[in-house]
């Protein structure tokens, strides 16, 4: 996934995170080398880019969000962490390099997996930049609570692990909590933090909504038709584990078809808005990646 402001907005949370994960040599600094083993092993740094774009497409300076954006992306990182453990899907590469659990060992990489969870809520809790209602502060933490947890992100993760995905609703709605909800709850933090109305919150939702199942569709056609250089990962491991994705159910051509069609509502969806451009042509760049 190539374009100027993917580089652009990665940078800034580089930065960011680094600032956050600055530490001295600590008794514990083998759970801080885990932690940043994952964090800063690459990636897209998408959630935090929708965050930033959302804030900049509602006129505000992106340094409102940059807090939240590092706290979404700790809970990201360590929801891929845990995902790779034997527990759950058992996966010996992420972006090219040994999983967390197989340079660091399984128990360390739970802590890891752990730690930047509560580091993320640490941020979050502790915001405070000049001009942004605290209530409205409070709102964005309930929000990022939500999406990581039982009826969000950890709750997707229980439904697929349950298996029997035989339909393409019971699939769309596993992912809808286990990828999209928090690819949702950066747009939606990134409006509030901005102080969007009703309206733009509910069209920024129905933004990320849509972009997160055209994201997702994706996902399951590269593990079939992607390259194993490029996406860091082996290519056809959703077949060796017998999971259910849009491709087994619809088949390729299908699955575009409705790719097509969820990129098209979530464009629809930022129509009220006179400065969309970022999130639009991140809309197009999302479904023509290769990794």
């Amino acid at each position: 996934m190539k374009n100027d402001f993917v580089g652009y907005y990665a940078k800034i949370t580089e930065d960011a995170l680094k600032k956050y994960m600055c530490v001295s040599d600590l008794p514990q600094k083998r759970l801080y080398d885990a932690m940043e083993y994952s964090l800063f092993a690459g990636g897209k740094r998408l959630r935090p880019m929708i965050m930033m774009m959302t804030a900049k497409m509602l006129k505000k300076p992106i340094e409102t969000v940059i807090p939240f954006a590092c706290a979404m992306e700790m809970i990201h990182t360590y929801s891929l962490i845990h995902d790779d453990l034997p527990a759950m899907d058992n996966d010996d590469l992420r972006r090219g390099k040994p999983t967390n659990h197989k340079v660091f060992g399984e128990a360390e990489a739970i802590l890891a997996g752990d730690a930047l969870l509560t580091k993320a809520f640490e941020i979050a809790s502790g915001y405070d930049v000049d001009g942004v209602d605290r209530a409205l502060v409070l709102k964005a933490i309930n929000v990022l609570a939500r999406s990581a947890g039982a009826d969000g992100m950890v709750g997707g993760q229980d439904i697929d692990m349950g298996g029997n995905l035989s339909d393409l609703e019971k699939l769309k709605f596993m992912h809808s909590l286990k990828t999209g909800a928090i690819i949702r709850a950066s747009g939606v933090i990134g409006a509030i933090l901005s102080g969007a109305d009703e309206g733009e919150i509910k069209a920024v939702d129905e933004y990320c909504y849509n972009l997160g199942i055209a994201f997702q569709i994706q996902d399951d056609i590269l593990d079939v038709l992607g390259n194993e250089e490029s996406l860091g990962k082996p290519i056809g491991s959703d077949a060796d584990n017998n999971k259910s994705t849009y491709v087994t159910l619809c088949g390729i051509d299908k699955a575009q078809r409705l790719q097509e069609e969820y990129i098209k509502k979530a464009k629809a969806s930022l129509n009220i808005f006179d400065n969309a451009e970022e999130l639009l042509s991140l809309a197009d760049l999302l479904v023509n990646r290769k990794a």
